[in-house]
């Protein structure tokens, strides 16, 4: 049985280009969503610092928007300590949890395939 869409009534179908599943997808699959998904799944509750840390390249800005999103898509929870200055930690959900153990196979199945993958783009000139 298909989920419905609670917002429309319609059966969630991520091939329509009106279903929201759509932009739920387009979130996920980003390379600084998973990275925080992983990195939260392997280290449990961190602050933006150690996250920042722990995913290099990602820029403070680009870090922001995809931590916001997570929150606001409930992936994340967001807990700010008054502290001075203040604390901010950043936590899986259950629904976090349920996408990361996803997230964390296909990070280890790149892992492990890198070599073929590069293999293969050498073979046809590609990066």
């Amino acid at each position: 049985m298909r989920t419905i869409v609670e917002s429309s009534g319609l059966p969630a179908d991520v091939f329509s280009p009106k279903c929201p599943t759509r932009q739920v997808l387009d979130h996920i699959a980003s390379k600084w969503t998973m990275l925080v998904i992983d990195a939260l799944l392997e280290h449990g509750t961190m602050r933006y610092t150690d996250l920042s840390r722990r995913i290099g390249g990602v820029s403070q800005k680009m870090l922001t928007q995809t931590l916001r999103g997570l929150e606001s898509d409930g992936f994340v929870t967001r807990t700010v300590h008054p502290t001075i200055p203040p604390r901010v930690e950043y936590t899986l959900t259950d629904l976090g949890h349920s996408l990361a153990g996803l997230i964390r196979a296909l990070r280890l199945w790149t892992e492990e395939n890198i070599n073929e993958i590069e293999r293969a783009r050498a073979a046809v000139g590609g990066a």
